[in-house]
């Protein structure tokens, strides 16, 4: 009888214990206390949670929780830099392009009577801003409009290589693949042979903002845009962009994919 007192008494302070650690963990107390007695335990502590914070905010801008932020914070800007500069980035990017085609693979009962489409934004969906980026704190100065356009006018940008491939296999489907920018028209000669010299050939269509458009939301803009294809008896597969103002709002497509881009924000 003493022997089972005994044993109950054990198995309750080993629950207690076992509850109290699991409680108590996290990754943040096992660096702390790896790091207690050191003298730099402290800012290795902070150093751990900015990172972790700067994370947290490219995630959330990722899934559209924070919106309509002008800049990129200041402490955070180092963080972005490195993401859209790293391995990791590509592999986001890759992944994102991956599930388009295996939704290609069954998604589409295409017709082959010209109805079928696809629609492609085109900065940092076809080409790559970053080397303007680079030059402008990753989104950690606010975005000047005469200077982007200055660079977009020089028509350097190169092709993002994984949406390059993507666009030359839904063209060869027999998709019609549609083209549906925020830039300004103005930009039109600049954007299409800066496309043109980095590979893109073959869209149906290519969409600038006209004057009409000027002072109208990215979004809704957009969304005027798909609706004329529509109109025109189009069928939308699918729309990829960076932006979530480039796959929100109605008439929508079967399925949207969004990249990676947690620079700026258009809405």
């Amino acid at each position: 009888m003493a022997t089972d007192s005994v044993t109950v008494l054990i198995l309750v302070l080993l629950s207690l214990c076992i509850g109290s650690v699991f409680a108590d963990w996290n990754i943040l107390n096992q660096i702390n206390r790896k790091n207690v007695g050191d003298e730099s335990s402290s800012s290795n502590s902070n150093s751990n949670s900015l990172k972790n914070y700067c994370e947290s905010w490219r995630i959330n801008v990722e899934l559209n929780n924070i919106r309509e932020f002008d800049v990129v914070p200041r402490e955070c800007i180092d963080h972005i830099k490195k993401y859209m500069t790293s391995a990791q980035y590509i592999a986001d990017s890759e992944r994102a392009i991956e599930e388009i085609r295996l939704y290609l693979t069954s998604c589409c009962s295409l017709q082959a009577d010209g109805k079928d489409a696809w629609i492609f934004d085109v900065d940092d969906t076809l080409l790559s801003t970053i080397p303007y980026y680079k030059k402008h704190a990753f989104g950690g100065e606010k975005v000047n409009a005469s200077s982007l356009e200055a660079w977009m006018k020089s028509s350097k940008a190169p092709a993002l290589g994984h949406t390059l491939n993507l666009f030359n296999e839904i063209k060869n489907k027999g998709v019609k693949i549609f083209l549906v920018s925020s830039r300004r028209e103005t930009l039109r000669s600049n954007t299409v042979n800066n496309l043109i010299d980095v590979g893109y050939h073959g869209w149906t269509g290519l969409q600038l903002r006209g004057l009409e458009y000027e002072h109208m939301k990215v979004q809704r803009y957009k969304c005027e845009e798909r609706k004329r294809f529509v109109n025109n008896g189009y069928r939308i597969w699918g729309i990829i962009g960076d932006q979530w103002s480039s796959i929100e709002g109605l008439p929508t497509a079967k399925r949207t994919f969004k990249l990676p881009n947690s620079m700026y924000y258009i809405s």
